[in-house]
């Protein structure tokens, strides 16, 4: 592709070199430059790419995109640009040639239940007859091909790159997570929405948004972008920032919820170990659910994505059908296969509105005690770890605090924060366990006939973030390994 053809639509200006030079391919990382290739300088949160711009180079980088002036090796045609990650969204749209033709993107946002609600809504557009892709937390996949793509949502290369197997795949939908990073960071600028679903907004990312507003504002935006015939936006009508959702939404809005009128309302919720049920009512007819998921929180994630299929015209009964066959979500309140009188459940929950909501839950179907294993993630919202610690200890017969991905920080460091949380709850129990392999044998022996063990913060993760390290650890197979011993 010609430079000149590919930075349509980008404001720039040719600093040296020819502007008819032809580009082999786009890269942010210059590990991966191919020769003939745009290089963008992206200034990260660890380092610069303009710092890499000279290797880019001499890997055969054909043009460099910047924003500020640097020294480059001669032969490369160097552009100047406002903003590169801005640029990135447009030059990646404008290499894959508009990928999303004939694809209808649903995107879904708020601080928990993305990735249950993405899955949900996936299965009933394939029960409809539909062919969908998803991308998010656990992966992007369509069809039998499945890749990890890093994050919750990529940059914008990743993401257009992906339409376009989409597309050539035969795609109908395209089902992503858009979290309020990608939103704030241009990497979806050029993505055209047919529909945005809101699930919830709670105390998250304050170490990025700095303040709540900044984090709401910034999760509008999703819904400001929506547009297209047949259009709609899904509303969680019970949330406490609903209606500025409500403003924001473009094309048809349907609203969802347990405690408010709404046009998809939830009535007679039961829920047990085993899954839940409710109705939903719709247009004042009532059908019944009785899906594997578990707990409230669990109901609104499929309230959310029935409000979906519902806006799209897909008919309650085949709805019903696709909701119930879910058998349920990796690392979502996932239950450890055992023998054992006691039950293990591993959950992905790290904010304190979602290790609320599943304790919440716990304590409404546990038969002797509950006990939760968790930590918090370093280098990131310190403001949250005592409130976590409160939740744990208001909710649980006992707590156990380890360590969860400490990255840079010490863990110990991490757990002083959430302790004072703990203290705060009168007759509060718990222990101090750093390991989190150790913490998890624990809880496991002191397991007792009826508990129920929650191991909470890293849900489907098969990691551990330690320093510069990424060390191999899954929750799951811990649990297990203990479990049979």
């Amino acid at each position: 592709m010609i430079l000149t053809e590919l930075f349509k639509g980008v404001d720039y200006k040719i600093i040296s070199g020819d502007p008819d030079t032809e580009i082999s391919g786009v890269q942010y990382d210059s590990r991966k430059v191919t020769p003939g290739s745009l290089f963008v300088c992206i200034a990260g949160f660890k380092t610069d790419g303009h710092l890499f711009a000279a290797e880019a180079v001499t890997k055969g980088a054909a043009a460099v995109l910047v924003e500020k002036i640097i020294d480059v090796p001669v032969g490369a045609v160097v552009i100047q640009t406002s903003n590169t990650r801005k640029a990135l969204a447009a030059l990646a749209r404008n290499y894959y040639e508009q990928p999303d033709r004939g694809l209808r993107v649903i995107g879904v946002t708020g601080t928990n239940g993305k990735t249950t609600t993405t899955h949900l809504i996936k299965a009933i557009l394939e029960e409809a007859g539909k062919k969908t892709a998803i991308l998010g937390t656990l992966y992007a996949k369509i069809g039998d091909i499945e890749m990890d793509l890093g994050r919750t949502t990529p940059e914008a290369l990743e993401i257009e790159e992906f339409m376009s197997l989409c597309s050539r795949e035969k795609a109908e939908y395209l089902v992503m997570e858009v979290s309020s990073h990608a939103l704030d960071l241009h990497r979806v600028d050029k993505i055209p929405f047919n529909a945005a679903v809101y699930t919830n907004l709670t105390q998250d990312h304050l170490d990025y948004h700095q303040n709540m507003n900044h984090y709401l504002q910034t999760k509008l935006k999703l819904f400001k972008m929506v547009d297209g015939d047949d259009s709609f936006c899904i509303i969680n009508a019970d949330d406490i920032y609903a209606e500025y959702f409500m403003a924001a939404a473009r094309g048809r809005c349907l609203a969802y919820s347990v405690n408010q009128p709404a046009d998809v309302q939830a009535s007679d919720l039961s829920f047990n170990l085993k899954g839940s049920s409710f109705k939903f009512n719709f247009q004042g007819k009532a059908v019944s659910i009785n899906m594997h998921l578990i707990g409230r929180f669990g109901i609104y994630n499929a309230l959310a994505a029935i409000a979906c299929g519902l806006a799209q015209g897909v008919d309650p009964k085949v709805i019903k059908k696709a909701i119930e066959k879910v058998q349920g979500v990796s690392g979502r309140f996932e239950q450890v296969p055992s023998r054992r009188d006691f039950t293990v459940i591993v959950d992905y929950a790290h904010t304190p509105d979602g290790l609320e909501n599943i304790l919440k839950t716990s304590r409404q179907i546990v038969e002797n005690r509950l006990i939760t294993v968790f930590g918090c993630g370093g280098d990131r919202d310190r403001t949250k770890r005592p409130l976590m610690g409160e939740i744990a200890a208001q909710y649980s017969d006992f707590c156990i605090v380890t360590s969860d991905n400490p990255r840079s920080e010490e863990p110990e460091d991490i757990i002083a924060d959430i302790i004072p949380g703990l203290d705060r709850v009168e007759n509060s129990r718990y222990a101090i366990i750093v390991d989190r392999r150790e913490a998890i044998r624990h809880a496991i022996n002191f397991g007792k006939k009826g508990d129920l063990i929650i191991i909470a913060g890293k849900g489907h993760e098969t990691y551990q973030l330690v320093k510069d390290k990424v060390l191999e650890f899954d929750d799951r197979k811990v649990a297990a390994e203990f479990l049979k011993g």
